[in-house]
């Protein structure tokens, strides 16, 4: 996949990107508590605006991309970081919940960009390896963009490693609109610029399957980090959570790897159900050697059912609104990262922290058996909408590498990353 011309160049920027984004809501939790000398709960409250600005900008931002094209997109939004990080140090806490809310709203789409950009490069043969590849990338960047905003902050101003993080936001921006990757095959360009089709023929039962799956994932992940401490925490040995996460992180990639190379693909609902179901019984490891042995099982099953979700949406999506497919995609999955530490805390504290993994498997396991029902449902097309009128095959059953028909709502197809 790195031998595919343009790919390897943007799999480092997007890394870059990725990586710093990933560690923006690390970056203002040690700004908040270090340097304003703040709670915690004041640094969620800054991390909650920055998310949900995350939540709301995805599909707004992906639209724009669909009608205004890629590098004003990037413009708008590296301005706009450049901004916000640089007055970090200098906002009171008020003025930075509102900031921080539009800070994500107009975050720098690096992970949005990325898939449509593999999807416009790849063919249909290449696109699970090439979006597996893109899940290993974000596994890599959730293992070391929050871990070198901790180490940073040991030992310098929280304001200056602010900046640093908006520094790298910044580079990766200007890097992606310098690169500026085709993000529609040519085959698709005509198409796409003759017919915007509207969100009734795109966002049927077949995309919003999907997008439960996408947002049942991340709730699991953002769960099974909880559900780790509170673990280590019972057994007294919480200082081996980074141990225990770091071995989640890499069975991830692993896995990644492996699902790449296998010679077809599984359907999205199965990896995720695989997922939960793996998941449930890792409470009952009861320290932190046998805890790490129990996370290998889900580790292995992420970045395959992350990338499964990316490829689902790739090919649910005309090229048209590929943007806002996958702006949309981004915004579940920021909801699940919402959604799964507050539920699985609940769990926890209601019964005992082998509840926490069982609650994060379960809602895998509800949202995997909701997409499979789902994608199972037929839906009627309506008519002239220019796609042909026999069913076709399932994404998981195309092989060929050549322009094909958008599939009904009714089908499954297949990110990326781990999204912690």
């Amino acid at each position: 996949m790195l031998g595919v011309p343009g790919m390897a160049s943007l799999l480092g920027i997007s890394l870059l990107a990725r990586t710093a984004i990933t560690a923006d809501v690390m970056a203002l939790t040690m700004y908040v508590v270090l340097g304003l000398e703040m709670s915690y709960t004041a640094a969620g409250g800054v991390a909650a605006a920055l998310t949900a600005g995350l939540a709301l900008g995805g599909p707004l931002l992906g639209r724009m991309i669909d009608g205004r094209g890629l590098r004003p997109v990037l413009l708008v939004t590296v301005v706009l970081q450049l901004v916000f990080w640089m007055s970090v140090p200098v906002l009171p806490y008020g003025a930075l919940l509102g900031a921080a809310f539009a800070a994500g709203l107009l975050m720098v789409p690096a992970q949005p960009v990325t898939r449509q950009a593999i999807a416009a490069m790849t063919t249909a043969g290449q696109r699970r390896a090439a979006f597996a590849l893109e899940s290993v990338q974000g596994e890599l960047s959730y293992m070391i963009g929050p871990a070198v905003v901790i180490l940073c902050a040991a030992k310098m101003s929280p304001g200056v490693v602010a900046w640093g993080v908006g520094a790298a936001i910044v580079a990766g921006g200007i890097g992606i609109a310098l690169l500026d990757p085709p993000l529609r095959a040519e085959h698709e360009a005509a198409a796409a610029v003759a017919r915007r089709p509207p969100r009734r023929e795109w966002l049927g039962v077949g995309m919003i399957a999907v997008l439960t799956m996408a947002f049942g994932t991340t709730t699991l992940l953002s769960g099974v980090d909880l559900a780790i401490v509170a673990a280590l925490e019972e057994a007294g040995q919480v200082s081996w959570a980074a141990v225990v996460v770091a071995v989640f992180g890499m069975a991830s990639v692993a896995g990644g790897l492996i699902y790449g190379a296998l010679p077809r693909q599984l359907p999205t609902w199965l990896l995720l159900g695989l997922l939960g179901l793996v998941t449930v019984p890792a409470g009952l490891a009861r320290d932190w050697p046998w805890l790490c042995v129990a996370v290998v099982g889900s580790g292995l099953l992420t970045a395959p059912a992350l990338s499964a979700v990316a490829d689902a949406v790739s090919r649910l999506a005309p090229a048209g609104v590929r943007g806002e497919a996958t702006g949309l995609q981004s915004s579940a999955q920021s909801a699940g990262f919402a959604l799964g530490a507050p539920m699985v805390g609940v769990a926890i504290d209601v019964s005992v922290p082998a509840g926490g993994f069982a609650a994060a498997g379960l809602a895998a396991l509800a949202t995997a058996l909701t997409g499979f029902l789902l994608s199972r449902r037929p839906s009627a097309r309506p008519p002239g909408h220019g796609l042909p009128s026999a069913t076709p095959a399932s994404p998981e059953h195309r092989t060929s590498d050549r322009a094909e028909p958008t599939p009904g709502p009714e089908h499954e197809g297949r990110p990326a990353p781990r999204m912690r």
